[in-house]
């Protein structure tokens, strides 16, 4: 039961405990209730495009022969390494030299008759039109000492007739050397003989090309990886008979989605990493973008080149690339998760003068569970977590997200 005195006091402590109780909610309704939020802050953000592919293996050339022929040496075995236009297999070309041999032959022979016609016929025409030339001054000469000699009576009218006929004589065959001298140099003996010649070096073109085709030589650098012909095989034209492995850039082949194509550029660094040796990563760099989507996939192929390719690295592997499409080292950053519709108009619900407030934002850059805000907010300020149960123009309390 207890005084009168102590049960005054009771009722007070009561009555003052209550009123701490009712001030305390009070004071919570006015403050608001405490949410999870993030806080806008600088940091650098890098962008990644993160996809999975294989590695390509090299460009394999199919070697063979283009006719029919017996192998008599195969200089190459799996493993070579070869250079452009390094012999691989030599067939027999004993039938094939002796035809080159002929159709050279032919050509010389061919040259040496049109030298006959240009050189010879052209000397032995000049030399008879300069003959005829000659025995006309002659027949001038004496034309005119006959006639002096019939104008004093000396000689008769049938000896002046004789020189006149003489000197005509050899007028005509002057010109007629002047024509044979120039169907000498351009007429037909020549055309004739210089189409012998150009025939004859179609013909040594030919036998050099079936001599050609006998030497079946490396079309590029690399290294055998297949071999089937051995000294002796008769090949047909079509068949492989040797793959060379072309030297050139190690790439990688990816399929990201296609809605990362628009981030995607040629000349982009990446850092890749084989599904087998998950924690020895390489550098790339994107070489190949492709033109079109794959409709059944919904992907996009992505070509990157590897320069210095590690050892362990084997055609086919599965890889993993992550493509660095963007960096800023000084971004304005929020985690991805405070932003609300992300896709279509983003806003946040900032905590503005102690009041949640929505606040439209525009995004650049996106990382690894974090965006760059380019617009709409500012370093230092809170943003409301989507999943705390608060409406815009409510008070809250904020308390950082873990």
């Amino acid at each position: 039961m207890g005084s009168p005195t102590v049960r005054r006091w009771r009722w007070r402590i009561l009555g003052g405990a209550a009123v701490l109780v009712l001030a305390a909610v009070a004071l919570r309704a006015f403050l608001g209730p405490k949410v999870t939020a993030w806080q806008v802050e600088r940091s650098e953000l890098v962008q990644r495009v993160v996809a999975s592919g294989r590695v390509l293996a090299p460009a394999r050339i199919q070697v063979g022969s283009v006719v029919v022929g017996r192998g008599t040496r195969v200089p190459v075995d799996k493993g070579d390494r070869v250079k452009p236009g390094d012999l691989l297999l030599q067939l027999d070309d004993a039938e094939a030299r002796a035809a080159l041999a002929q159709a050279r032959a032919a050509v010389a022979e061919s040259a040496a008759r049109l030298e006959q016609v240009e050189v010879v016929s052209v000397r032995v025409t000049a030399e008879a039109l300069r003959q005829a030339e000659l025995r006309l001054e002659q027949a001038e000469v004496k034309l005119t000492r006959q006639r002096t000699l019939a104008e004093a009576g000396s000689v008769s009218r049938s000896d002046l007739d004789d020189a006149v006929q003489a000197r005509d004589l050899a007028a005509s065959q002057v010109a007629s050397a002047r024509i044979q001298a120039s169907a000498a140099a351009s007429g037909a003996d020549r055309r004739s003989a210089l189409a012998a010649l150009e025939q004859a070096r179609g013909a040594e073109q030919a036998a050099t090309a079936r001599l050609d085709n006998l030497s079946i030589r490396s079309p590029s650098a690399g290294v055998v990886t297949e071999r089937d012909v051995e000294p002796g095989d008769v090949v047909q034209p079509g068949r492989a008979l040797l793959v060379v492995a072309r030297d050139g850039a190690t790439q990688l082949s990816v399929l990201p989605d296609e809605k990362n194509l628009a981030l995607l550029r040629l000349g982009q660094p990446a850092t890749a990493s084989a599904d087998a040796f998950p924690d020895r990563t390489f550098p790339a760099r994107v070489a190949y973008i492709a033109p079109a989507v794959d409709l059944s996939r919904g992907t996009v192929e992505v070509k990157l080149d590897v320069e210095n390719p590690p050892a362990f690295l084997r055609p086919d592997m599965t890889v993993s690339v992550n493509v660095e499409t963007g960096r800023d080292p000084q971004a304005l950053v929020l985690a991805a998760g405070a932003i609300r519709d992300p896709g279509a108009s983003p806003w946040a619900l900032v905590v503005r003068d102690g009041k949640a407030s929505r606040q439209p934002v525009t995004l650049g850059l996106r990382g690894e569970g974090r965006v760059q805000v380019l617009g709409g907010l500012a370093p230092g300020e809170w943003v409301v977590s989507p999943a705390a149960p608060v409406d815009p123009g409510q008070r809250v309390r904020t308390e950082p997200a873990r």
